[in-house]
Parts: C-alpha cells; sequence; structure tokens
C-alpha cells in the first residue's frame, strides 16, 4: 500500500503561486521547473484566486474560521458546565475547600481536565500527582521539617540554611544539605546578610546549544544526513528581507528556506519544517540528521531546540566569529549575494522575494551544474546517483 504523500509547505505553495501569476512563463514550464504536476499547480492557483476573492468558493481562513467557532463553542458550554458545577460544590458548608475533588467530579462526568484547570486556574501535574497519591508519608515527612526550617529561621532571621539545617537537625529531623537547601530556596528563607548579586557587565556571546560535530568535514556518504544552515540579509526600499536556507551536504541541495521581515527565531523554526516537509514528501526519513549552524540567538532559541528533538534531529554549533566553521554555507549565500541580492536595487520586499526562490529553484537546483557533483545540478545528482546507489545495494 502506497503511502499519503504529504503537502507541501505553505510558504513554497505561496512562492510558486506568485511565480505562475506573473504570466511570464506556461504554468507547464513553471510545474516542471519546482517538481510538481501541473494539475497541483492549477489547483493551487484555483485556490489563491478563491482566496483573494476573483472565484466563488470557501476560503481557507472561512473553513479555519468556522471550526474554530465550532471548538469554541464546545469549549464554551463545557466550561459553562464547570462554573456551575463548581459555584454548587463550593456553596456546601460541609466540604473542604477543595478543589481536587471537584476536577476528579467533572472528569467523570466526561468534562476534560484540561478545562476544569483552565477554569478554576489550577495547574494539572499537582491535581495528577493528587489523584495518584493525595497524601504521602513523604509529603508529611517533607511538611515537618518545612515547618522546623522556617520556626528557626523566624527565630534568627541571620541564618544561612546551613544554620538552619543544624537547627532542624537539633529538633529531631534527618535529611541532607541539599533538601534543606530546596525547602530553604522554595520558602525564600534567607539570610539578611545574603550577598548581593554581581551585575552583569558587557554582553558575551551566548554559549553554544550543542558541540561542533562537524569541525569543518562538509561531506556526506548519503543524503539527509548533514545540513547545514545559516541566515542572511538584504535591504529594499521597504526595509531588510531576512532568509534562513538550510542545504543539505550530500547534494548542494537547498532543501528548505524561509523569508521574512524579521529576523526571529520563528523564521529559522519555519525554515526547518519546510524542510523536514519537503523530504518527507519526497519519502526520505530526517532521523539522526545532524543541523549544522553558528551561534546565533535564532538557532539557540527553545523553539528551534524543541523542533530538532521533535524530528529526532542532532544538532551542531560552530564557534563564535568563525565563518570558516560553517564555510560551505556561507558560499552558497556568496552565490547567492552575487546573483540575485547585488545585481540592482530592490524596491519592495516582494520582489525581492520573488527573485531570491526563483534564483534557487530554477537556476541553482535545476541549470546550474557544479564540479563537486560531477557536473550535475542538485535535483540531477540525487536522481542519478540516489537511484544507483540504491539499485547497487
Amino acid at each position: 500500500m502506497c503511502p499519503v504523500p504529504r503537502p507541501h509547505p505553505e510558504e513554497f505553495r505561496d512562492d510558486v503561486v506568485a511565480i505562475a501569476r506573473q504570466g511570464e512563463i506556461p504554468v507547464k514550464q513553471v510545474a516542471k521547473d519546482f517538481g510538481i504536476s501541473e494539475s497541483c499547480l492549477r489547483n493551487w492557483l484555483h485556490q489563491a484566486d478563491v482566496e483573494d476573492g476573483a472565484k466563488p468558493g470557501v476560503t481557507a481562513s472561512e473553513s479555519a474560521e468556522l471550526r474554530e467557532a465550532r471548538k469554541r463553542v464546545r469549549a464554551l458550554e463545557q466550561e459553562k458546565e464547570v462554573l456551575r458545577r463548581a459555584a454548587a460544590y463550593f456553596a456546601q458548608a460541609h466540604l473542604p475547600k477543595m478543589s481536587y475533588p471537584l476536577v476528579r467530579e467533572l472528569a467523570a462526568a466526561g468534562i476534560p481536565v484540561a478545562v476544569t484547570c483552565r477554569v478554576l486556574k489550577i495547574a494539572r501535574q499537582p491535581y495528577y500527582r493528587w489523584l495518584a497519591d493525595p497524601v504521602t508519608a513523604t509529603d508529611l515527612e517533607q511538611a515537618h521539617l518545612a515547618n522546623a526550617l522556617f520556626d528557626a529561621h523566624r527565630d534568627d532571621p541571620e541564618f544561612g540554611y546551613r544554620l538552619l539545617a543544624d537547627e532542624a537537625r537539633q529538633a529531631g529531623h534527618v535529611a541532607c544539605d541539599r533538601t534543606m537547601w530546596r525547602l530553604c530556596r522554595d520558602g525564600r528563607w534567607w539570610s539578611v546578610f545574603g550577598k548581593k548579586k554581581a551585575t552583569k557587565g558587557g554582553k558575551k556571546p551566548g554559549p553554544p546549544a550543542h558541540d561542533d560535530l562537524v569541525r569543518r568535514d562538509f561531506t556526506a556518504s548519503e543524503p539527509n544526513s548533514l545540513w547545514l544552515t545559516d541566515i542572511t540579509e538584504h535591504p529594499t526600499a521597504e526595509g531588510k528581507v531576512y532568509l534562513c536556507a538550510i542545504k543539505d551536504v550530500y547534494s548542494n541541495r537547498i532543501v528548505g528556506y524561509s523569508i521574512s521581515a524579521r529576523m526571529k527565531s520563528r523564521l529559522a523554526v519555519q525554515a526547518l519544517e519546510n524542510a523536514v516537509a519537503r523530504r518527507h514528501v519526497e519519502g526520505a526519513d530526517v532521523t539522526g540528521c545532524v543541523i549544522h549552524s553558528d551561534r546565533g540567538s535564532q538557532f539557540r532559541s527553545r523553539k528551534f531546540l524543541s523542533a530538532l528533538r521533535r524530528h529526532g534531529m542532532v544538532g551542531s554549533m560552530g564557534q563564535v566569529a568563525s565563518a570558516g566553521d560553517n564555510a560551505a554555507m556561507e558560499s552558497f549565500f556568496s552565490l547567492l549575494q552575487k546573483n540575485v541580492l547585488d545585481r540592482r536595487r530592490w524596491t519592495t520586499r516582494a520582489e525581492l522575494r520573488i527573485a531570491i526562490i526563483t534564483w534557487i529553484e530554477r537556476t541553482y537546483h535545476r541549470r546550474r551544474r557544479q564540479a563537486r557533483l560531477g557536473r550535475l545540478t542538485p535535483i540531477e545528482y540525487e536522481a542519478i546517483i540516489t537511484t544507483q546507489v540504491a539499485l547497487a545495494a
């Protein structure tokens, strides 16, 4: 049974539609240049006309709004039920004022725990811990120890956590220094003579989120084993345009890119998601792929690191102010600079965007032959060499 192909990235579809709408190249040729079928491109154009109001139909935003409206109505009904049951529950004087039993009752009635916790403004994890074991012996022991530490701190505010720990041990409590310190930290029972925090001086480059696994060896024996990524910028009359591109070292193909007016972590995350989506469309698996970058804040952000973990990829970073650690990616940006960015002054961001993606997809991928690839283009190299290796295996 053949697997269902995954959709192309939205950013890629928008760029192809924009080029087809220019009318300079037939639709059939545009589809061929970008490696998609003509019928697929015509469907994209029809949907784009619907989105712009040129043709009748339901737009994607309207469908999304309808789904969101139904979801919101369902959520409001659940929240209303939670508030009704909570008002009746807490109005009973003979019951203790605890929210967790109410959450359990509502969950049995079909109300999701997440909805109840959101309405009552309580965290879910403590509830699940209480549900598994409402009161443990450890909790009681920790509570008595915390009371002893608090009493010692109230009697002598000058004591640090070590002296407070000694007082607690004198009262008969047994625990290690680390546990004493944690309880003092949580209760903020610090000595009044504690040291002031040191002020930060000038900003220094952030620490690497990953080790350098590449060490300037820009070679790969198979696709999706080593990717390089970086961000470049170029001015227009409207403001700067930022491009984050991802290159597969095996074939020098730009497997993913994202273009934006702001250099945020989302730019790098979107480029990575587009690259993974494109490889998934081609039936490839990117698990275990090493993705190498510099120490830019976008590549050290929590969102980017989370995306790497989600796709099972391995991060790698070069040294600070060392362009040679990512030289193979810098060489691509140098080509882009000479062939597109510096050719003329750009008026709008959209104009430069179309020029960039046209050069990448038509010229760099399908027309520019590279000596390292045996005078083949990146697309030809992946299609021919990869097929030969698979047949030989």
